[in-house]
């Protein structure tokens, strides 16, 4: 007899399934690999328990998403820590990242963390003036936390971001049951140690599902997955208001003559930072044949 259940972490073949009452460690049936199906945390499943006491995964139920840079599923929002201490972020990292949540149907919540040790206030309006929802938060003085809080409250959240922005630290303060581990950040390189290995599904005490992700660095967000150049522009919320309004149908938003988001660029109503990364995300994604996009989309071992 079959149950099913969610998929909360997956380490060394095994995938931790809850059902609600236990969490049973299952091994994927011949069929999943033999259909090149790999599943995520945050996957909704049939398994059947064996004797032993452990399972066979037998079926994925259809996703709402899936992300394979952070590997999960069924994601209501991403949550993308960033910080303007050390490590400071580079706004290309989340925008990269906010682009794919886009593409997915799934909502961003942009997080700065870190703002006892620095103003992040001029990144944060980057964000918020794009229509994100944006905090300013500090893991070390608990600023913020309680909004951070409110914010994922009712939804499975993924957090991400590159490493040592203090992801861990966070959850730790949002539920101190964890006890997560937390790295130093390096001060010659201006990054932290990765202390979280794999994704996790963590259930939070008041019963929200957090993904706690190991962090990114620059060469790993250059290999996200990501859109088709011509829709790309989609993925930037603050180019909505101006799509149809360019002079050419096909306008890509780059250098084009009568383009409504140039022109809404240079009238300030488009962060430059944005603008930039979209052109730096359309190039990537103009590079990439069709045929190695469908191939990673079917393999995502490639990712």
């Amino acid at each position: 007899m079959t149950s099913e259940g969610i998929i909360m972490k997956a380490l060394s073949g095994f995938y931790y399934v809850d059902d609600g009452q236990t969490v049973t460690a299952c091994r994927g049936r011949g069929k999943l690999r033999r259909d090149k199906v790999t599943p995520l945390v945050g996957d909704r499943v049939r398994f059947t328990p064996l004797e032993n006491g452990s399972g066979a995964l037998e079926e994925i139920l259809p996703r709402k998403n899936e992300f394979f840079r952070p590997a999960v599923a069924n994601i209501d929002q991403l949550v993308v820590i960033a910080s303007q201490a050390i490590p400071v972020t580079d706004p290309f990292l989340i925008d990269r990242v906010a682009a794919i949540a886009e593409s997915r149907g799934c909502d961003v919540v942009v997080c700065v963390n870190k703002c006892d040790l620095a103003d992040g206030e001029p990144l944060a309006a980057i964000y918020r003036t794009a229509g994100f929802r944006t905090l300013m938060v500090s893991a070390e003085t608990g600023e913020g936390m309680e909004e951070l809080r409110q914010a994922i409250t009712g939804k499975v959240s993924a957090f991400t971001g590159n490493s040592g922005v203090g992801k861990s630290s966070i959850l730790n303060v949002l539920d101190p049951q964890f006890a997560l581990a937390t790295g130093d950040v390096s001060q010659k390189l201006g990054r932290g140690r990765h202390t979280t290995r794999h994704v996790e599904l963590l259930r939070l005490s008041c019963g929200t599902l957090v993904a706690d992700t190991p962090g990114f660095s620059s060469f790993d967000v250059d290999r996200m997955e990501l859109a088709r150049a011509e829709d790309l522009q989609y993925a930037f919320r603050e180019f909505a208001p101006y799509l149809d309004k360019c002079r050419f149908q096909d306008c890509a938003h780059v250098k084009e003559k009568g383009c409504a988001v140039l022109e809404a660029l240079a009238q300030g109503k488009i962060q430059p930072t944005r603008h930039q990364s979209y052109v730096r995300l359309y190039q990537q994604a103009k590079a990439v044949p069709d045929w190695e996009r469908r191939k990673n989309q079917q393999d995502p071992s490639m990712k």
